[in-house]
C-alpha cells in the first residue's frame, strides 16, 4: 500500500469514529435541555443552531437492519410562546401526514402533544411515536422511527419502545 492510499484510509477510519460517536449523556439549548440515551445507541447526526438536532441510531441486530434505520431523534427549536410552539408542531404532524401510507395510529398516553403513525420508508411500514414539549422559551420533539416488524423480534422492538418512553419520561419533566 502506497504512503498517499495508507492516509487516505488512515484519515477516512478517523472520521468514521467521529461520526460513530456513542450517545450517553446529551445537553442541548445551552444546556436547558438534557437527557441521557442507552449506551447502545449510535450518535449519527448533531446540528447546531435553530432548530438544533440530535439523531441516534438504536442498533437492531438482525438481518433486516442492513435495509432500515431505527432512529430516534430530539429537535430543540425557539418558541418565543405558546403560538409559536403549536404552530412548530403543527407543521410538523403537516409534514408526518404527507409521508407515503401515512395511518394515524392511537395515542395511549392521552396527551394531545403525543402522535403515533405508521408510514412507509423505502417500501417499508415504519412505526414513529412524536412527542412535543414547551419549555424555556422551546418547543422541544422527540421522534421515535422503527420498523412495524424486525428480524430482531418483538424483543428488540419492546427495547426500541422503552428507550424512547425513557428519554420522553426525561425531557417531560
Amino acid at each position: 500500500m502506497n504512503f498517499r492510499r495508507y492516509t487516505m484510509v488512515t484519515a477516512v477510519l478517523a472520521l468514521a469514529s467521529i461520526a460513530v460517536a456513542r450517545a450517553d449523556d446529551v445537553s442541548m439549548a445551552s444546556g436547558s435541555v438534557h437527557f441521557s440515551t442507552p449506551s447502545s445507541w449510535v450518535g449519527i447526526m448533531q446540528v447546531d443552531g435553530d432548530p438544533e438536532v440530535r439523531v441516534f441510531q438504536v442498533p437492531d441486530p438482525s438481518p433486516s437492519a442492513s435495509t432500515t434505520l431505527a432512529r430516534v431523534s430530539v429537535t430543540v427549536k425557539q418558541a418565543a410562546n405558546l403560538q409559536d410552539f403549536n404552530t412548530y408542531v403543527g407543521g410538523a404532524v403537516a409534514k408526518a401526514k404527507q409521508l407515503k401510507n401515512y395511518q394515524p395510529g392511537q395515542s395511549t398516553s392521552g396527551d394531545q402533544n403525543s402522535f403515533i403513525y405508521t408510514a412507509s420508508e423505502s417500501g417499508t411500514p415504519y412505526t414513529y411515536v412524536e412527542r412535543y414539549w414547551f419549555r424555556n422559551g422551546h418547543a422541544i420533539q422527540l421522534r421515535c422511527a422503527r420498523p412495524v416488524t424486525s428480524q430482531a423480534g418483538q424483543d428488540w422492538a419492546a427495547t426500541f419502545d422503552k428507550g424512547c418512553r425513557a428519554i420522553a419520561t426525561t425531557l417531560g419533566s
